[in-house]
């Protein structure tokens, strides 16, 4: 019995993973992207509210999340009106000094997700 479900969990994980691949590849196919940047000097809600007001309505971003615990910015952007270099630049006339973090791997994801 304890066999047969760990054959179940091992099948229901495997797909899961197989589908986010997949939702990754349309998503490139359609020029989405995604990016994170560190932003050190970003500091308080007040930070957050003036990049989730400003970088967001950026030409081309179609998701942001700011993480003040981290000092990170998640970016969902389409590749063919924007890319990292312009969403940079839109951090640094707001005075923010933005590079971009190493990419994280899917455990790590999942993990930032259900903080």
């Amino acid at each position: 019995m304890k066999l047969k479900k760990i054959i179940i969990m091992a099948v229901v994980a495997a797909a899961t993973v197989s589908g986010a691949q997949a939702q990754d590849k349309k998503e490139a196919a359609k020029g989405i992207a995604e990016v994170t940047f560190n932003v050190s000097t970003m500091h308080g809600d007040h930070c957050k509210k003036r990049i989730e007001n400003t970088v967001a309505f950026e030409k081309g971003v179609t998701d942001l999340k700011v993480n003040l615990a981290d000092n990170q910015v998640w970016i969902k952007y389409n590749t063919k009106k924007t890319d990292k270099e312009k969403l940079q630049k839109a951090f640094e006339k707001l005075g923010y000094t933005a590079e971009e973090a190493e990419p994280k791997t899917k455990e790590e994801e999942k993990y930032i997700t259900l903080q």
